[in-house]
């Protein structure tokens, strides 16, 4: 057995509770903020200027490969975090786990895959929030408590995670992790209740998006928040059950999807079966837009709604919202791709490849000064000269943040020839931070928050700017009718958050929920 793959060692819980002789912590002490504003991450290096998801999770209950399940899995994932991943398995009470640093196919190979045995496991791929990648907080976090050992894996973000950390820590406990989901490990082992109860009693306590996959040494436990910010769908693989946060890994390793797991509910997995319970009623849905515009796979399904076609009904509803006499309609890649096609085909006007991705470049290639990101951008995306030389082009993007790769690209098919460079967006104008799992960045930096749709439009050196209304992205997603919002978080464009926000601590803190 290699010896990165080891039996659990692992953190123990403290229970019951020590006082505490840390007494209060400066704002500036705490160890569980960074940055200077809420959910900082490596947005600033990211060459494409997009909004980054924070993970992926998968799970496996009852089939002898789970290990390798869960590496498919996650690879089909891995668009979701490429930062640090991690395959936590059980077999006979043994906990075995491996995470790593870098992509699913670079931290695990045969032999790590061989070493994890075990009929059951969680698994999760990572977008860190905070300034710096640790080791230490790659998922699943795997833990010591008074009933043997427990592992957690989560997708999202606790708006309330410095309120209850200060808690825990004045009672005694002590973490290992800058994580906000070693949060939830702590509230189920403080609680004198059985597992089920005290899982229960916790997710009770926490405010934000989540997705949450727990396994002990018997049991497999599934969870959303009462207002299913964070996707996450179970399906079937034989007599096995598996989760994931999106379908796109079940077609993967061959399993049928069942279906989504419902607002608030918790599923339990054990000897006897499936149990279906709840931990809270659904309180609004308000499942995240940004899935379906963005970060879920174009061959993902969300409550039954595929993203390739919810996409390129937006680009449809961009047509018939702001359509532009022009030669050609081309999409930046790859996640504008399928709402180009749309606007395309609503329009006549021809879809063409104006833009090309290179895959093969990596984050060596960003650089922190101006000179080399602009060669940056060169050398991870290009304009078609021969398509886009002498045409009036239409450029489809999912979204625009801070502004500036907007700026670029458009100078770049400028630069090729193109005569008109018209932009249309396949969403509402991205104004406001986002608490529920989503890297966003100062809402300074958020050109939408400063400047009008005309000033964009110069700022970005376009020849006419249109964004796509809310009501069009509703319509096209499609779903849930007669609910606020037709069920879609939109806060990140209406300042209409679904829970309860601490919004001062957020403007002036980050939360190193990695």
């Amino acid at each position: 057995m290699p010896d990165e793959v080891k039996s659990i060692a692992a953190t123990r819980l403290a229970y019951p509770p020590s006082k505490s002789a840390l007494g209060e912590l400066a704002p500036s002490e705490s160890r569980f903020w960074t940055g200077d504003h809420y959910n900082q991450g490596n947005f600033q290096e990211d060459i494409f200027d997009k909004a980054k998801e924070e993970c992926g999770v998968f799970g496996v209950f009852g089939h002898p490969d789970a290990a390798g399940l869960s590496y498919y899995g996650l690879h089909a994932l891995q668009h979701r975090g490429e930062e640090s991943c991690g395959i936590c398995t059980t077999e006979d009470e043994t906990f075995n786990y491996h995470r790593g640093m870098g992509l699913v196919k670079e931290v695990f190979d045969r032999e790590r895959l061989e070493a994890l045995k075990g009929d059951r496991a969680i698994g999760h791929v990572r977008y860190s929030t905070s300034g710096s990648s640790k080791l230490a907080n790659a998922q699943p976090l795997v833990f010591k408590y008074r009933d043997g050992d427990l592992a957690v894996c989560t997708n999202g973000n606790l708006v309330n995670e410095p309120i209850i950390r200060r808690e825990l820590e004045e009672q005694g406990s002590i973490f290992q992790t800058s994580s906000d989901t070693e949060v939830i490990a702590h509230l189920i082992a403080r609680s004198p209740k059985d597992l089920v109860d005290a899982v229960k009693d916790a997710f009770a306590r926490l405010i934000g998006g989540y997705a949450f996959l727990i396994m002990t040494k018997d049991r497999l436990i599934a969870a959303c928040d009462p207002n299913g910010f964070r996707p996450l769908v179970m399906g079937r693989l034989g007599d096995a059950y598996v989760f994931a946060s999106e379908t796109c890994a079940f077609e993967t390793i061959g399993a049928e999807y069942v279906r989504d797991v419902e607002p608030g509910e918790i599923l339990v997995l054990d000897k006897n079966g499936l149990r279906e319970d709840r931990f809270a009623p659904m309180e609004r849905r308000a499942v995240c837009a940004m899935e379906y515009i963005y970060f879920a796979r174009p061959d993902s399904d969300i409550y039954q709604v595929n993203l390739h076609s919810a996409r390129k009904r937006m680009g449809r509803h961009l047509a018939l919202e702001a359509f532009v006499d022009a030669d050609i309609v081309t999409g930046v890649p790859d996640s504008s791709i399928s709402a180009a096609i749309g606007y395309a085909e609503q329009t006549g006007i021809p879809y063409e490849l104006g833009l090309i991705k290179n895959k093969y470049t990596g984050r060596t290639f960003i650089q922190p000064s101006q000179e080399l990101r602009e060669k940056g951008v060169k050398m991870k995306l290009s304009a078609v000269r021969k398509v886009v030389e002498g045409k009036r082009v239409v450029m489809i993007d999912d979204s625009i943040v801070r502004g500036t790769t907007s700026l670029r690209i458009v100078n770049m098919l400028r630069e090729a020839g193109a005569t008109e460079v018209h932009v249309r967006i396949s969403s509402p104008p991205f104004m406001n931070p986002c608490y529920y799992g989503i890297d966003t960045p100062n809402p300074r930096d958020l050109i939408a928050n400063t400047k009008t749709v005309e000033e964009i439009r110069k700022a970005i050196n376009a020849d006419s700017l249109y964004f796509l209304s809310k009501n069009g992205l509703m319509e096209a997603v499609g779903k849930h009718e007669g609910e606020k919002n037709r069920g879609l978080c939109l806060s990140c464009f209406d300042h209409d958050y679904p829970t309860q926000v601490q919004f001062e601590l957020a403007k002036t803190t980050s939360c190193s929920c990695d």
